[in-house]
């Protein structure tokens, strides 16, 4: 598509749609902002690049005038002026929709319910010591369209992509699709769980044989997913699996080995995901190993705080729903004090609280969800009580520690109804715990 005369609505002015809005001017777009809020926390200055504004009104009465709609994830496509613009026969779409269309080089798209992050974090960072051009962008927090400017036809990109992304799609075509799991969530939004399935079955929809899509065999849902293009699997008799304590892959056909999955302290399902997309992007086993050994985490998922006493503090803030908490509590052997709770996803508490009797010694809650969360507990275990708020959970959770426990932050919430975001939420739980 050419951009250049085009009168475009960009709707949505925090991060991904203010870069949406100033990669299209450059390319000579009429451009037309509209945000609900009034007031935006610029990163340029919209008049000086020639961005018409229309802040703090409902686009339902000028959508229409435009030939081109983009959105940012956090706008419902079941949204009235969505449907009053699709039914003009004018086309809506998501930033991961424009960066493709804009992004000169081949593509990694990665998403899935729990791991996403780390997972392209760590293939990004594999695949820069194959290609030093790569870059790692999407909904890990840097628009993609923010630096398709830079981008050159030999470089690669690594994008993280969620579902509320994947709704908006049309030509959307990365050259490796990988979805590592699909668990409950976000429900709030998709409303039913086929519709949250289609959605993340939507990153392949456009592949053929000449593209890789990578799918988590040990996943009940992902299982039974097949794209066009050529399927890879991780996980147990896979291409990429674990056997006696060592990762192999089966990638390029014959079984080679990769590394020993004790010498990293990523969690294995991340391991063998990184490890398939990496092998089928090109890179060696030694690289792959190399990087996993080297590799300390991401922020705010199983991030190791301090030790206070004897007792250590993790923080997995990034643990939004009941999956990616689960996964935490499987991480550790030692009694765990847990503090959870925060807005509510709909979310069935259930599978997550039947585990406690075999990890958690101490509940502390947080948050609009704590008083479902504890409604969970069977026979009123494990001992928990409910906090005013996150520093106080904090201290409580200080309080009855003892040496050798460890105090850990995994929601299963998101973190609206008292924070900004989960970055936010996991940065005061940094704080708190140091202070």
């Amino acid at each position: 598509m050419t951009f250049s005369g085009k009168k475009i609505l960009v709707c949505g002015m925090a991060r991904s749609g203010q870069a949406a809005a100033l990669a299209l001017v450059r390319l000579g777009a009429k451009v037309t902002a509209t945000d609900l809020r009034t007031e935006i926390a610029w990163d340029y200055n919209p008049e000086e690049q020639g961005i018409l504004l229309r802040l703090g009104e409902k686009p339902d009465a000028f959508v229409t005038e435009f030939e081109l709609v983009i959105i940012s994830p956090g706008i419902s496509v079941y949204a009235d002026f969505i449907k009053k613009a699709t039914a003009a026969g004018i086309e809506v779409w998501g930033e991961a929709e424009l960066a493709y269309r804009l992004c000169p080089c081949d593509m990694i798209a990665i998403t899935g319910t729990n791991g996403k992050t780390t997972v392209t974090t760590l293939v990004g960072e594999i695949m820069r010591k194959v290609n030093p051009g790569t870059v790692v962008a999407g909904n890990i927090g840097v628009p993609l369209t923010s630096l398709v400017e830079k981008i050159s036809p030999n470089d690669l990109v690594v994008a993280e992509i969620s579902s509320f992304q994947l709704e908006t799609i049309a030509a959307f075509r990365p050259k490796i699709s990988a979805i590592l799991n699909i668990t409950e969530d976000h429900l709030d939004r998709h409303l039913t769980m086929e519709n949250y399935i289609a959605a993340k079955a939507r990153i392949f929809e456009n592949v053929d044989k000449n593209e890789i899509c990578v799918l988590n065999y040990d996943n009940d849902i992902t299982k039974m997913l097949k794209s066009r293009g050529r399927n890879l699997f991780f996980g147990t008799n896979a291409d990429v699996f674990v056997r006696d304590g060592k990762i192999f892959s089966k990638v390029h056909g014959s079984e080679v080995f990769v590394m020993e999955l004790a010498d990293t302290k990523v969690l294995p399902e991340n391991a063998l995901a990184a490890t398939a997309i990496a092998h089928a992007a090109g890179a060696t086993p030694e690289i792959i190993a190399e990087t996993l050994r080297e590799f300390s985490g991401v922020e705010h998922r199983l991030e190791f705080v301090a030790e206070i006493d004897g007792v250590k503090f993790f923080n997995d803030s990034k643990a939004t729903n009941t999956d990616a908490a689960i996964k935490a509590l499987e991480f550790f052997a030692q009694p765990v004090i847990l503090i959870a709770g925060g807005s509510d996803k709909d979310a069935d508490f259930a599978p997550w609280v039947r585990m406690f009797p075999k990890k958690v010694t101490r509940a502390i809650l947080i948050g609009e969800t704590a008083g479902q969360i504890a409604g969970a507990f069977e026979a009123g275990f494990p001992p928990h009580e409910i906090a005013a708020n996150l520093e106080d959970a904090v201290r409580l959770a200080k309080n009855s520690a003892k040496p050798g426990d460890i105090v850990l932050l995994s929601p299963a919430c998101a973190s609206f109804d008292m924070f900004k975001n989960f970055e936010e939420r996991g940065t005061l739980f940094k704080e708190y715990v140091r202070d």
